[in-house]
């Protein structure tokens, strides 16, 4: 059974994209068959994994808007078993249009239905809480909420979440979340401090793998490859096949048993 993770944040920075890359990578390594979808009109989860978007003619932007099937815009990355739905300039168009079709919120979920050869597929989300971020939402199973341990960053934990109920009343009722902490510095106080604070609040929705600081990730980024593949033996690394395995469980279950 296919598993959609929306992988989201309205604030930029918090290493949203290389969650997505890494995650679905390190779901490779386990032997899902993974499918990454970029949503976000900067491309980046594409560039990350090798794509020149450049003059690209077809995208994501084409399967919003009906025009194309996501097989058929999906491409092999350098990664066997990690396909890309990649992200191109249309993009910056879709918010506009995408509104005024009938049922939009619905359109992911119907192109993601006949993309069959995929166990899992990794949305990664533009930093906002418009009408896409709402579609890749209403497709997903799970939301996955990348966050820093800063204080700007805990704070816009409140705009997602009210996404998160508003799209639970309206289109997917059975949306599940969860929050992994990313580029964590575990000598720093005020970080372990929020740490604490975040379990206290949110409880077994923030998840045990967390990722720290390592600038292997921002060098894997430049040669487009994830870090599993540039430096697998890396902490990073690591982390992120921990974090496989944290979500696997939710993977292998189904949505209805999803806890909230």
């Amino acid at each position: 059974m296919r598993t959609v993770i929306a992988v989201s944040n309205q604030k930029g920075g918090v290493a949203k994209t290389t969650t997505c890359v890494s995650l679905g990578a390190a779901m490779v390594e386990r032997g899902f068959e993974v499918l990454a979808v970029d949503l976000d009109p900067q491309a980046n989860l594409s560039l990350a994994l090798g794509l020149p978007v450049n003059g690209l003619r077809r995208g994501a932007a084409d399967v919003l808007l009906g025009n194309l099937s996501a097989v058929s815009v999906s491409r092999a990355t350098a990664i066997a078993g990690l396909d890309v739905l990649p992200a191109n300039s249309a993009m910056h168009l879709v918010e506009r249009f995408l509104t005024v079709r009938q049922d939009y919120e619905y359109t992911l979920r119907s192109a993601l239905a006949a993309a069959h050869t995929f166990e899992i597929v990794l949305v990664d989300c533009p930093p906002s809480t418009g009408a896409i971020p709402y579609t890749a939402l209403t497709a997903a199973n799970m939301l996955l909420i990348p966050t820093q341990c800063e204080y700007f960053s805990t704070h816009g934990l409140g705009e997602v979440l009210d996404l998160v109920r508003r799209v639970r009343a309206r289109t997917n009722p059975q949306l599940s979340y969860r929050i992994v902490v990313t580029m964590f510095d575990r000598g720093n106080r005020v970080h372990r401090g929020i740490l604490d604070q975040l379990r206290g609040a949110f409880g077994a929705a923030v998840l045990d793998t967390t990722i720290d600081i390592d600038p292997k990730l921002r060098e894997s980024q430049v040669f487009g490859q994830p870090i599993t593949s540039y430096a697998p033996s890396s902490r990073a690394a690591q982390q992120y096949r921990a974090l496989a395995d944290e979500l696997s469980v939710y993977v292998r279950r189904e949505p209805s048993a999803q806890p909230a």
